[in-house]
């Protein structure tokens, strides 16, 4: 009965009988022979895991959801995703999605985004330049709806307020979108911009005060932003691995390139602060959902 150990007294006694109940259901011949995990419900499953003691602890904010929805692939449906849409502080402090984002028409509706609909928020924006918001059945990590979710704009702490069609947004933008190359205008124009305090906004840090080696600690994301050869080798090159370092420069293609998210897309709602959890249990169940195929009934 180790695994007791992870719940609070007051759950044990009834944590007991659901294990006495397992224990009648075995009785009873529930896994008398073959493959008994097959045989299982969800329930019975999850019953039997914990008597293998292989339920991790509680510690992470969306420890149930993983344990209990994630873990065993519980069908999401759109009727919550959508209750989500339209639910304040579902996502963190903040007015619901709905609120900005409830028409295809831009003219009411921020970037003509209707996330009100299953359909609006499969075809996603509509104001030109149009984006999909995510590929149904696919990891959405890194796609534009999970994205605005979970990433702090950097310098961290911008807030919306702040605009990213700056002068020097718009040239780092321009070199990624001109191959990124380690030019002149790279090494006199944009290179310094990420060592120069305020470059993206006021009363911030330089960009290499917090990424200026490939070593964790003390930068961030092992991500070295002094020189080109860092720029260009990307983040978690020691814990990944250099030839599986995630790639934060895409050439050719800003909209790809994790330094230009960085600098240009807010947090939503618009205002969490950076301290703010980026993994919100409903943003996993989000992100399962879209796994699942996005399925809209």
């Amino acid at each position: 009965m180790h695994f007791l150990m992870h719940f609070p007294p007051s759950s044990k006694q009834h944590l007991l009988q659901i294990v006495k109940a397992a224990c009648v259901i075995a009785t009873l011949g529930f896994a008398f022979a073959g493959n008994a995990f097959a045989q299982r419900s969800v329930a019975e499953q999850f019953i039997h895991e914990m008597k293998e003691g292989k339920i991790s602890g509680a510690g992470a904010d969306d420890h149930v959801v993983q344990e209990l929805i994630i873990k065993r692939n519980i069908p999401i449906t759109y009727k919550y995703i959508n209750t989500l849409m339209n639910t304040p502080n579902a996502f963190g402090p903040g007015v619901a999605c709905t609120v900005c984002h409830n028409a295809n028409d831009p003219s009411k509706s921020y970037r003509g985004l209707d996330l009100s609909t299953c359909k609006g928020m499969i075809e996603g924006s509509t104001e030109a330049p149009k984006h999909t918001l995510f590929k149904p059945g696919t990891d959405p990590k890194r796609d534009l709806l999970i994205r605005r979710l979970r990433n702090n704009r950097m310098p961290l702490g911008m807030g919306f307020e702040n605009s990213t069609f700056t002068p020097n947004h718009l040239l780092v933008k321009q070199w990624i979108a001109d191959g990124a190359k380690n030019d002149d205008n790279f090494k006199k124009n944009v290179q310094p911009l990420f060592k120069k305090a305020n470059a993206f906004g006021p009363n911030t840090p330089a960009c290499t005060a917090c990424h200026m080696s490939n070593q964790e600690p003390p930068s961030f994301h092992e991500l070295n932003l002094k020189t080109y050869a860092g720029i260009m080798l990307g983040a978690d090159s020691v814990a990944k691995g250099v030839d599986k370092a995630t790639k934060v420069i895409v050439p050719g293609d800003p909209e790809a390139s994790f330094v230009w998210h960085h600098l240009s897309e807010d947090r939503m709602p618009p205002g969490i602060a950076p301290s703010e959890a980026r993994d919100h249990p409903n943003t996993t169940i989000l992100s399962a959902w879209i796994k699942q195929g996005a399925k809209c009934d």
